[in-house]
């Protein structure tokens, strides 16, 4: 009889622990976004959010999983399962990684194109890196990017992304707040580059990364 007394004061807990989480939020959806950066990626999402004045009960942004691709999508699946157990789970998840020289990048495309139920999961990629999607802010670009000498494929996209925006650097902040009237100069840029990439049957350079900012332009309105 204790047991089962405890069980459902347990039980009535977590009803009324689901319930004052689910009165926190807006009617719109609940987003996770995983990065694999500590702070460039999420300082600029976290920026967005604040910006865009959306409830942050609502977009959930986590930046603990390490740099792999591979890391992304298991802390994005760690985070699912424990929301979903609570009752509470995720409307889409977004996991957010770079090409970069990542081994496991390939793989990890894979693995959420064939996630079920569809429309949960998705990849916001950069080809080469994050801070392609930055440059667009500033110009169309479809040259590609490799390694030259000592220096990454990575730092050659940061190199051209200083020449134009030199205040930047890894992990800054106010990075989306700086760009704010470019962001749809830039958007418009990643389609063409997408269009472009797709065209000439390569992905160097290209980043989706507009389409999670469009999207969470447009949450308050869904």
């Amino acid at each position: 009889m204790g047991s089962d007394n405890l069980h459902h004061r347990r039980k009535a807990k977590a009803t009324k622990e689901l319930k004052r989480r689910k009165s926190r939020r807006s009617s719109y959806d609940k987003i996770l976004i995983v990065c694999e950066g500590e702070k460039t990626e999420p300082n600029y999402f976290a920026e967005l959010v604040n910006y865009y004045k959306l409830n942050s009960a609502n977009v959930e942004i986590d930046g603990t999983c390490g740099s792999s691709p591979k890391s992304v999508l298991e802390r994005a699946e760690k985070l699912t399962k424990q929301e979903a157990d609570k009752g509470d789970g995720y409307d889409r998840i977004y996991c957010i990684f770079d090409q970069d020289s990542h081994e496991t990048y390939a793989e990890t495309i894979r693995k959420i194109s064939e996630k079920r139920p569809a429309n949960l999961f998705y990849a916001g990629v950069s080809v080469p890196c994050f801070e392609y999607w930055l440059l667009l802010h500033f110009k169309y670009t479809t040259r590609p990017y490799h390694a030259t000498g000592s220096s990454s494929v990575a730092n050659e996209v940061l190199r051209e992304l200083k020449a134009v925006f030199p205040d930047y650097s890894k992990g800054c902040e106010n990075t989306f707040i700086t760009l704010i009237d470019q962001i749809e100069f830039a958007k418009q840029n990643a389609i063409r580059s997408t269009a472009s990439a797709r065209q000439n049957y390569t992905d160097n350079p290209s980043t989706n990364i507009h389409e999670l900012v469009d999207y969470l332009q447009n949450l308050q309105l869904a």
